[in-house]
């Protein structure tokens, strides 16, 4: 598969992606005139970095604001404010057209592999048109693209006479697959791309993403909230809570010594395949906050089961800063 971009020699492991302090807020309006009364902080702040050829796992409950930080990187969604550079490039200041040249680039996998595809094309007419709009192939040479873009994945040229609702669920989640590599990308987003497969099929798609990076030199945002996944398929890891990372590292670092409490009490949730092994278990009281009124402070302060935590927990907000190895935590009793 030919590359747009070719990677100069050397660049392995540098950064790719570089977020700085992304921000998405939603306005909650109120009466007849439609007024701002209030502000939902979706993305409140978040900063991490993708490095070439590597995963980064971006993990966290739902509502934690993990989509909607990709979609934002991506401008799917418009966020309020933050830095995001790619390739040396703030995306977020992108023309039309340099946003178009954007997409040639980076690309998402979506959760829902039935919703995100349009039920009225076959899957032949949604790559051809994707080829066209970019201007990659036409006729004769579109029809081949298509066929080679789906033996990629594991299907046949034949299943681009095929709809949507004719395949199973893990086909379809392959042809989105396709889709997201007709352009040729060098960073891809999986939201959650497994979770709505069954466990079968997880393990087949997952094995199916590690080949075509391997093979294709791509780097991906990979977004769950399945640790056991992300022990199977991260390099890194960065933790999400109420809309702020507070916790990135080294996947087994993370894993063998987590720093966070929510982190560890992530983890202590995952269960246990050995019956005779016990874990100790962390049990966190209320529920997570909303986003629309936040606690001051530390955003897990209220369910925190740390026994030191204290007036600064309640009062500052702790920034990622470094903890020991290549892991920083927002915590200040880390």
């Amino acid at each position: 598969m030919k590359r747009p971009w070719p990677r100069p020699d050397g660049d392995a492991g540098s950064a790719l992606i570089e977020v700085r302090d992304l921000t998405k807020h939603f306005p909650i309006r109120s009466g007849v005139f439609g007024r701002t009364v209030g502000q939902i902080r979706a993305v409140d702040g978040v900063s991490f970095q993708v490095r070439r050829g590597e995963t980064l796992a971006l993990v966290g409950e739902s509502g934690s604001g993990k989509t909607t930080a990709a979609l934002s990187l991506l401008r799917l969604m418009e966020p309020t404010a933050g830095v995001v550079t790619f390739d040396g490039q703030n995306a977020l200041t992108l023309d039309r057209p340099g946003l178009k040249r954007l997409r040639r680039k980076a690309q998402i996998i979506f959760q829902d592999p039935f919703a995100s595809l349009n039920p009225r094309l076959t899957v032949g007419t949604m790559l051809r048109e994707i080829l066209h709009v970019h201007g990659l192939a036409r006729g004769a040479a579109a029809e081949a693209r298509v066929g080679e873009l789906l033996a990629l994945v594991g299907l046949h040229a034949a299943d681009a006479m095929r709809y949507p609702h004719q395949f199973s669920g893990g086909q379809r989640q392959r042809i989105g697959i396709a889709r997201a590599l007709a352009v040729e990308p060098e960073f891809i987003i999986a939201d959650e791309p497994v979770s709505a497969l069954d466990v079968s099929v997880q393990a087949q798609v997952l094995n199916l993403l590690a080949d075509l990076q391997r093979n294709l030199h791509l780097t991906y945002l990979f977004i769950t909230h399945d640790l056991s996944v992300v022990r199977q398929i991260a390099d890194r890891v960065a933790v999400m809570y109420l809309g702020r990372v507070v916790e990135t590292g080294r996947c087994e670092s993370l894993f063998e010594s987590p720093r966070h409490p929510y982190t560890r009490a992530l983890l202590a949730a995952v269960p246990v395949p050995e019956v005779r092994r016990t874990r100790s278990r962390v049990l966190l009281s209320g529920d997570i906050a909303s986003p629309a009124n936040p606690p001051p402070g530390c955003p897990f302060h209220p369910r925190c089961p740390h026994p030191d935590k204290d007036e600064i927990c309640r009062t500052a907000v702790p920034g990622l800063r470094d903890v020991g190895g290549a892991g920083q935590a927002a915590c200040h009793k880390a």
